[in-house]
């Protein structure tokens, strides 16, 4: 019998933890003759009362493995945790807010066992959710692909299953500023999509602020595009052609003219306009430096307060440690 891992990273979810819970086990259940489960919850710091309720469920249901993480480390770092702990043959990923409907793992499990390696969910739109925000999310995922080497699909979700070969590979990426939508993407094997209309969350409110969505964007465009420094040369060329002209131009003054006086407009717009571009560039460049750094130090990607209870009961890995990838 094979396994099926779901992981789901949580922060401060109380309200659906249960509900979410219940319905995984009533889809999963016609498939029990030829799958068996695990459901791999990664708390990621919450506050709320979420720890006590999946300690509660992992007491009457052994195929519940939860994580507890020392602190909160992100959505995506959360995930990274999950998909470096989980043990089936294929993994799917999602949220617990039932925004990813549980009733569609039966489809993605089809089209795993059609020969698809990645079977990824596209999310068409999203009930209740603003015109803004739908047009914000196209426009920001067209500029992606227009300065990244690697498409990324507009709607791209996390959620989705991945082989254990994937997971195997993807295990090998340890990058801290993560963009998984796209890793996934750039890695290749076989992949199916799978469109979907996300409904409302079931309970409670968005932890994902304006803040974090922000630092999310940013991720995947400097994970994937370089363009953003290049862009630094060509303002570089811009300039050197606009001080060509203004060269040019002080010329004509003196020579044809003959009035050198110079203009305080002249003066201070080339010093807005030059200053300005230099601090551009330089933040561009401050942004890739600072990746670097975070890199070089070689940190771990999470720490755990609490690993999976199979691992720690089986001499597994330290409970305040990260894996090392397989």
């Amino acid at each position: 019998m094979k396994l099926i891992s779901i992981v789901v990273p949580v922060f401060n979810e109380e309200a659906n933890i249960r509900h979410f819970y219940e319905s995984v086990r009533e889809t999963m259940a016609p498939l029990s003759d030829k799958y068996d489960f695990e459901l791999v919850f990664v708390d990621d710091g919450s506050k709320d009362m979420s720890r006590e309720i999946l300690h509660e469920i992992e007491k009457t249901d052994e195929r519940v493995q939860p994580i507890f993480l020392a602190r909160n480390f992100g959505h995506q770092l959360a995930l990274t945790c999950g998909l470096d702990y989980a043990e089936g043959d294929a993994v799917i990923t999602m949220d617990g807010d039932m925004q990813h409907p549980p009733e569609l793992i039966p489809t993605l499990i089809r089209e795993w066992e059609s020969g698809f390696e990645v079977v990824q969910t596209i999310r068409i739109t999203t009930e209740g959710v603003s015109v803004l925000k739908r047009a914000t999310s196209a426009l920001y995922y067209k500029l992606l692909n227009m300065i990244s080497s690697v498409p990324v699909q507009p709607g791209g979700s996390d959620f989705r299953l991945m082989d254990r070969i994937v997971v195997r590979a993807f295990r090998r990426h340890r990058e801290h500023a993560r963009f998984i939508r796209g890793m996934i993407g750039a890695m290749g094997y076989r992949q199916k999509q799978l469109e979907f209309v996300a409904p409302p969350r079931y309970a409670g409110v968005s932890k994902f602020s304006l803040r974090k969505m922000f630092h999310f964007a940013v991720d995947g465009i400097l994970a994937f595009s370089t363009l953003p420094l290049k862009f630094g040369f060509y303002m570089g060329i811009l300039s050197s052609l606009a001080s060509l002209c203004l060269f040019i131009h002080v010329l004509f003054v003196k020579y044809v003219e003959n009035d050198a006086v110079p203009g305080w407009a002249t003066i201070l717009g080339c010093v807005l306009f030059f200053g300005g571009m230099q601090l551009l560039v330089l933040g561009v460049m401050g942004e890739y430096i600072g990746r670097i750094f975070e890199e070089t130090k070689g940190r771990p990607l999470y720490l755990m307060a609490r690993g999976k209870p199979k691992d720690e009961e089986n001499g597994g890995p330290s409970a305040v440690g990260a894996r090392v990838p397989d």
